[in-house]
């Protein structure tokens, strides 16, 4: 079956950052003997204000999690364009992905020799050790198919780790043993015929992961965990 490449995409987009505390302030203990601090100028503490949240705000973002909305169709059904999430940056500190996680990545080295820059989403399908192919659509990780609720489409094209090399313009070649190499997943979108991700550029190094996609905030009616772990057994 012909399989066309899908065209450049944008994957993920930061959501703009926002910070606007209310100022708190403290009452000075009436019984103190300590002088009374004098008043500052309101737009010196408003600056404070504003430049600590704008700290907090960087810190959390870039430490403990962030939103990321989707602009592209990549992962349909489970992410909808325009869908809100927000990306856990701590567990992958403590623990390796697992198989079925959504992750967000920036671009590995081959995708930055095809120019690009922005930070693609896809799940984690093949894990270190694994090997895998894809024929009459189904996947098979060492030999056992995968059962993936989660696609509305099977894949449309065969191919498999132990080719000699990738399916892109830009092919790469597969270890020649086929398998995941340690510290690299393989990942693939759940739009499965229409996803620019492993089968075309290789793996992910594990450094190259932002955090896992935990939670969608928008739009209202959607609100709440993106996706159940997906049971493979």
């Amino acid at each position: 079956m012909d399989y066309e490449q899908p065209q450049s995409e944008s994957e993920t987009t930061p959501e703009p950052e926002a910070s606007n505390e209310q100022n708190h302030k403290f009452v000075a203990d009436p019984s103190s003997s300590t002088p009374t601090a004098t008043t500052e100028n309101p737009w010196i503490e408003t600056l404070k204000t504003i430049g600590l949240s704008a700290v907090l705000a960087f810190g959390i973002r870039s430490f403990v999690a962030e939103a990321r909305f989707i602009p592209s169709g990549s992962m349909l059904p489970t992410l909808q364009i325009d869908d809100r999430l927000i990306i856990d940056k701590i567990s992958y500190r403590f623990a390796n992905p697992v198989r079925g996680d959504i992750v967000v990545f920036n671009p590995t080295p081959q995708l930055e020799k095809e120019n690009y820059k922005d930070a693609f989403i896809k799940r984690v399908i093949g894990l270190p050790g694994d090997r895998l192919d894809v024929k009459r659509g189904k996947v098979y990780i060492n030999g056992k198919i995968l059962s993936e609720k989660y696609l509305d489409e099977a894949p449309g094209q065969d191919w498999s780790t132990t080719d000699t090399e990738t399916s892109g313009d830009h092919p790469v070649a597969w270890p020649k043993d086929g398998r995941v190499p340690e510290g690299h997943y393989l990942v693939l979108g759940d739009n499965r015929n229409n996803s620019y991700d492993s089968h075309y550029w290789g793996f992910v190094p594990k450094d190259r992961i932002v955090g896992k996609a935990t939670l969608r905030f928008w739009p209202i009616k959607r609100v709440g965990g993106i996706d159940p772990q997906p049971d493979y057994k």
